[in-house]
């Protein structure tokens, strides 16, 4: 076969290229969840270095969180005037250097340096990743290619746990913070070939660029498309902050607000990070509480793929609706589980299958559809601007739980501490009901035109299209 042909074979029918972008657009998610993850089994070792504090432990965690609110807050709007491609290639550098700050730092102070910087890498990918795929992709698969993007952060936490697994004997935690370096130079050389999103291109005046790039990842003809991002990008004011400010644009807002809160006020990283500790209040040790929490990680990826498999065929509302339904069962057990059950009689393993279950139901529906529902959403003129809002309510929002979580444990204990997620949930799930739209089958330029009608296609919306 001449490498015309297989050029052809990778771009030709069904738009196949589209899915080589995708995949390695989606290494922004790997390191997001590798980089957030690890730091869970790291931190045991680190004690045998530095001294650490309580406070200071406190910190070392959450560090990452305060740069991934910095870095979403400003991220939009770097996506917003250098472009997708640059921003990811960008991102994956930072990635670099925190990690290796992490990996030779010669005290905590450097170290929590190294979390920052590198959780400003996290606020970074945790924008551009679901919002160059969502661009680039064709309508019929977006909903899919979109959620590859959260498939690999629950890849990249998982990963982070057999990492920690793995050096737990040496107890060996530089190496363990280290190792994001590699995938930060897997994704920057992969980067450096795939082309730039054709909406970004046009609003730039790029429309040979972006005609190009719309060849080569769709099937048949693309003018439609084309003609649907030209009137698009017409219809924009021309100001990116006061769109995001008007009345129009906040029913859009709310939606992508009120989510990415309850995403993180259900208490899923609360899971993530401290499922050890919740597990060795029962009857497991040490070991037995890392191998635990790898099978959750493991639970989190095979619900991803599912919700994937499904998200374009039953649509966003049908997987938030039930997803967030079995979050509050899951929670209610798990309260129920630690209120009652002997911690000697098999109550480790009652408590990791109310947790598994529990990261099921968020894995096939907050987990992906959060990040795939708000690249959707918002205007092409203030995508980035509006991802990066949202971003950083979802980065404080968590930065509150994982400071809290411990707090709450000790004030309230254990059972009371799942029952408040699980009210949470409740009213996460009316939220959803009332206010959140199917995006599904539609193109971005469809569901923008509706939201500028103020039709109800964003907020009120039941999927009627």
């Amino acid at each position: 076969m001449s490498t015309a042909d297989m050029r052809a074979v990778i771009r030709g029918e069904g738009g196949r290229f589209v899915y080589v972008v995708s995949a390695l657009a989606a290494l922004n998610g790997l390191l997001f969840g590798f980089d957030t993850g690890i730091i869970s089994g790291a931190i045991l070792f680190i004690d045998t270095t530095f001294e650490l504090s309580p406070l200071v432990e406190g910190i070392v965690v959450s560090g990452a969180m305060v740069g991934a609110a910095a870095g979403a807050a400003v991220g939009g709007q770097i996506s917003d005037r250098v472009g997708r491609k640059r921003f990811i290639l960008l991102s994956a550098g930072v990635f670099f250097l925190g990690s290796f700050l992490m990996a030779v730092a010669p005290t905590v102070e450097v170290l929590v340096a190294g979390r920052m910087i590198d959780g400003i890498a996290i606020g970074f990918a945790s924008i551009v990743g679901p919002l160059y795929i969502s661009e680039i992709a064709p309508p019929s698969v977006r909903g899919g290619l979109t959620s590859l993007n959260q498939l690999m952060v629950t890849v990249g936490i998982l990963s982070s746990y057999f990492v920690n697994y793995a050096f737990s004997g040496s107890g060996s935690w530089r190496i363990m913070l280290g190792a994001g370096m590699v995938p930060a130079v897997v994704l920057a050389i992969g980067m450096v070939r795939m082309p730039e999103s054709p909406r970004w291109l046009y609003e730039q005046g790029r429309t040979d660029e972006a005609r190009a790039v719309l060849r080569r990842t769709r099937d048949g003809d693309i003018e439609s498309e084309l003609s649907e991002i030209e009137a698009t990008v017409e219809a924009q004011s021309g100001n990116g902050v006061r769109d995001l400010l008007s009345p129009w644009m906040r029913p859009a807002l709310i939606v992508g607000l009120g989510l990415a809160v309850f995403q993180q006020i259900t208490g899923i990283n609360a899971v993530m990070y401290y499922a050890p500790t919740i597990l060795e209040s029962t009857a497991f040790g040490s070991s037995q509480s890392i191998l635990a929490s790898v099978a959750i990680g493991t639970v989190n990826v095979v619900m991803t793929v599912v919700a994937i498999l499904l998200v374009d065929r039953v649509g966003r509302r049908p997987l938030l609706l039930v997803g967030t339904g079995g979050m509050i069962g899951s929670l209610a057990v798990a309260g129920l589980v630690f209120q009652f059950a002997d911690p000697t009689g098999g109550m480790g393993w009652l408590a990791t299958l109310t947790l598994v279950s529990f990261v099921a139901f968020f894995a096939i529906g907050l987990g992906p559809v959060f990040w795939l529902l708000i690249s959707e959403i918002y205007p092409l003129a203030v995508r980035g601007s509006a991802m990066g809002l949202v971003t950083v309510a979802n980065w404080l929002a968590n930065l509150v739980v994982a400071l809290s979580f411990p707090v709450l444990l000790d004030g309230i204990g254990t059972p009371m501490t799942f029952w408040l997620f699980g009210a949470c949930s409740v009213v996460a799930l009316l939220f959803t009901y009332r206010t959140v739209p199917e995006t599904n089958g539609r193109t971005l330029e469809a569901i923008e035109a509706d939201l500028r009608k103020g039709t109800g296609a964003v907020g009120g919306a039941r999927g009627d299209d």
